[in-house]
């Protein structure tokens, strides 16, 4: 039996000195603001032109600003608790839901996508896209509604993300990443101010829509004949085929465009799917049951701590917090379990079981 032909490596080849001989070489920030500058579209955010951070800081040897952002994000506590945060269904059975935090990472592979075929900053994009649910409640918009009576105006996880990164676990981020996850939410304005604040959002949209369909397939809430077919026949079957199908229209209407943008009737669509899925997914009766049982629990904490006031963790007491503004952050902090425990050992009647 013959003995298999190998061939040396076709890389690195002959080489004239010690250092060409090396299989690695030093990319340094230097050298990749550099190739920002050269490669990156017209439109795109380089960042050494960042308007920079509330509080001047040396830069790294290695990192743009916005690879440090989104370092800092992926550290964050603030990050890990999504993990057990709700992104559609409250406490699913089976391990392939979506949580908030599966959700988040697949907002920036669906943003990285996009701004790589563009010619846009990748890492601020990835930044944004990961920073972008940062400040969510517990039990995913519903926990919105709940906070809502204890602010002025309107409670918004955007806005409370930024509070998260500058105030409650300062990150000391750039202020594009910060105005990125501020105005990720479409109820927004002004929108976003640069072109990957942009993508983020509709990042968010298509990961949402692809893999809530997803998770309601796997519930048996809905079979994919029961969607439209004008919109099965526009964007192909729920999952993959969304996402897939999404990207290339944003891609291709953003180079016609020359911004970032999808075109009328494909946006029009995409409205109308994602109306479709808050009539037969997010809001049908069963999940509407489960978000007042969550809206009871949000509140009840609310109420209970800002009552007891030394009981919430100092990193919550900030000095010019009221105490039930020190209960809100503390609870908007909270993960579904952690929220759900806390409630069950304090209202849960004294030997029920």
């Amino acid at each position: 039996m013959n003995e298999p032909t190998t061939h040396p490596p076709a890389w690195p080849g002959p080489a004239t000195s010690a250092a060409e001989q090396r299989g690695v070489h030093h990319r340094t920030r230097a050298v990749r603001e550099r190739e920002e500058r050269e490669r990156l579209a017209p439109i795109a955010t380089r960042a050494a032109d960042s308007r920079g951070r509330d509080h001047p800081e040396s830069e790294d040897p290695y990192r743009t600003a916005f690879e440090r952002d989104r370092d800092r994000i992926l550290h964050s506590k603030a990050f890990r608790r999504l993990k057990h945060k709700t992104q559609v269904f409250l406490n699913p059975d089976g391990d392939h839901f979506v949580t908030r935090l599966t959700h988040t990472l697949q907002v920036a592979q669906v943003g990285r996508s996009i701004a790589a075929a563009l010619g846009l900053n990748e890492a601020l994009t990835e930044a944004i896209c990961l920073g972008h649910d940062i400040g969510h409640a517990p039990f995913g918009h519903t926990g919105e509604a709940a906070l809502t009576p204890y602010v002025e105006g309107e409670w918004q996880h955007a806005i409370h993300g930024v509070r998260v990164v500058e105030v409650l676990e300062p990150l000391n981020l750039t202020w594009e990443v910060r105005n990125g996850i501020r105005q990720s939410s479409w109820r927004n304005d002004p929108p976003p101010s640069t072109p990957e604040g942009w993508v983020c959002r509709y990042a968010d949209r298509i990961a949402y829509l692809a893999h809530d369909a997803q998770d309601a397939l796997r519930a048996e809430v809905m079979t994919p004949d029961d969607v439209p077919a004008h919109l099965l026949a526009r964007f192909g079957r729920p999952g993959r085929d969304w996402i897939d199908a999404m990207v290339r229209l944003v891609v291709d209407a953003s180079v016609a465009d020359g911004r970032v943008t999808m075109g009328t009737e494909d946006l029009g669509a995409m409205n109308e799917l994602r109306a479709w899925m808050f009539d037969h997914v997010y809001l049908r009766p069963q999940a509407v049951a489960h978000a007042n049982r969550a809206v009871r629990v949000i509140q009840d904490l609310v109420e209970w701590f800002a009552a007891r006031p030394t009981l919430v963790p100092e990193a919550y007491r900030l000095p010019d917090s009221s105490p039930i503004e020190a209960a809100v952050d503390y609870v908007a902090g909270m993960s579904d379990k952690f929220a759900m425990r806390l409630h069950d050992e304090r209202f849960r009647p004294a030997g029920l079981y």
